[in-house]
């Protein structure tokens, strides 16, 4: 439609020129038979029809050779239209029948100096065209249409299949996790996206819920470990005495035995509900104040004294005169001092010397617990912190642990933000914590 209109102008420029020339140089009135049989010719060539009217509005020819227009006035709105240059559909007040697109503008010489109008210009088309053109167009705008759809509908199809494909391995290794199966992990294409950061997201929480399965089974496994024996003991010692197999001047003896595994088995009771209030705790310490740390070792030493006569064990303690005031849960902390010395007097041998160390450096306090023993393996020192954990010839030599003294340790010292370091050679075993001075 733009092109009909474009050479409808070119047709009007063209023509409007030529009448000009006629006009003005040869005195051709534009009313002449001569232009209309112009005018016919050019309307043969162009397939448009074209009208001239009078500087009145008077039709004064027409291509067409249609007498009943002549005479005929162009309606007064397309005139003052036309004093620019008009593109409009028209039926031109009573001239046609039905509208046609009409382009027009005036015709104009120069008289005296002054722009005088002498007639006017129509070049019209009949709609028909436009609406072939149209019906053209429209055809081959609904087959782009169609295309551009199944273009659209193909590739929506093929990416939002790769979008859901992870997806789709997401909700699949979940149903696997559902059934007991923790080890599915959803591949990772690298993607820097939503999906790639769900899927990371979804494998740490696949580790985390494997790493809470292998700590379930291995807590099931230990506890039993450690129920066995003291309650095996108490079973069979008790049986004894009621049905006697065990003569009565034994009794006191295993009475005395029946006695210690019982306790045994409270401090294993005691040490799990220390652990599972630890494991559910907030990572925050809730209680944090000062505390002068000094004070805090000498009552570790105060309440193991009894322990520590009975090894026959030699103090040194290197405690500063002045208060070390620190930051955190004195509390918690006194458990960490009381476990770390606990533990040196449980392994160090009959008579040896426990060195108990504080100091400032930068910001921090450091504690440090030495024991003189049996040398800790470099297979045991990586996993002396973990939950149950107990070197063989530890675990033959003491009944009384259950290994998880140093694993609370390093769960409140891990809550406050700190550090712990263990080092062992020669006999000697050294424990050094820091602590944030205030």
């Amino acid at each position: 439609m733009a092109e009909k209109r474009a050479m409808m102008t070119q047709v009007h420029m063209e023509t409007a020129r030529y009448l000009y020339v006629q006009h003005s140089y040869y005195g051709v009135q534009i009313g002449d038979l001569g232009l209309s049989m112009w005018l016919a010719f050019t309307s043969g060539v162009t397939e448009f029809d074209l009208l001239i009217a009078n500087a009145g509005g008077e039709v004064v020819a027409c291509s067409n050779r249609d007498l009943r227009l002549l005479g005929l006035r162009v309606p007064e709105e397309m005139l003052g239209a036309a004093d620019g240059y008009i593109v409009r559909m028209d039926a031109a007040g009573d001239i046609f029948r039905e509208p046609r697109k009409i382009v027009g503008a005036p015709l104009v010489q120069l008289e005296g100096g002054e722009t005088v109008i002498f007639g006017y210009l129509f070049v019209l088309s009949d709609m028909s065209a436009f609406h072939e053109e149209w019906r053209t167009f429209s055809g081959v705008f609904i087959l782009i249409a169609l295309g551009v759809m199944a273009l659209a509908f193909v590739i929506s199809f093929f990416a939002t299949r790769k979008l859901t494909q992870p997806l789709n391995e997401i909700a699949g290794a979940a149903r696997r996790f559902a059934r007991g199966d923790f080890s599915v992990r959803v591949d990772d294409t690298g993607r820097y996206d939503e999906i790639g950061e769900l899927t990371q997201s979804f494998n740490a929480m696949a580790d985390t819920l494997e790493g809470s399965e292998e700590f379930r089974r291995e807590f099931i496994a230990n506890i039993s470990h450690e129920l066995k024996t003291p309650m095996t003991v108490i079973t069979g010692f008790a049986e004894g005495l009621l049905d006697g197999t065990i003569p009565p001047e034994n009794e006191k003896k295993y009475l005395n035995i029946i006695a210690s595994e019982s306790r045994r088995l409270s401090r294993l009771s005691i040490s799990m509900l220390e652990m599972s209030s630890l494991h559910s705790a907030s990572l925050e310490p809730k209680n944090i104040g000062s505390f002068d740390v000094s004070e805090v070792i000498r009552l570790a030493l105060l309440s193991l004294g009894t322990k520590i006569t009975g090894k026959q064990l030699d103090i040194e303690a290197n405690l500063p005169e002045e208060p070390i005031m620190t930051l955190g849960d004195s509390d918690a902390i006194t458990q960490v001092v009381y476990n770390l010395v606990d533990n040196a007097i449980k392994f160090s041998r009959q008579g040896g010397t426990l060195e108990i160390d504080l100091w400032k450096q930068g910001a921090l306090a450091y504690v440090s617990v030495e024991n003189q023993g049996e040398t800790i393996s470099e297979e045991d020192l990586p996993h002396i912190f973990d939950r149950f954990h107990k070197a063989d010839k530890a675990r033959s030599a003491d009944k009384s642990g259950v290994g998880l003294g140093l694993y609370i340790v390093k769960t409140i010292l891990d809550n406050h933000n700190q550090d712990i370091f263990v080092e062992s050679h020669d006999g000697n075993t050294k424990f050094i914590f820091s602590l944030s001075i205030k």
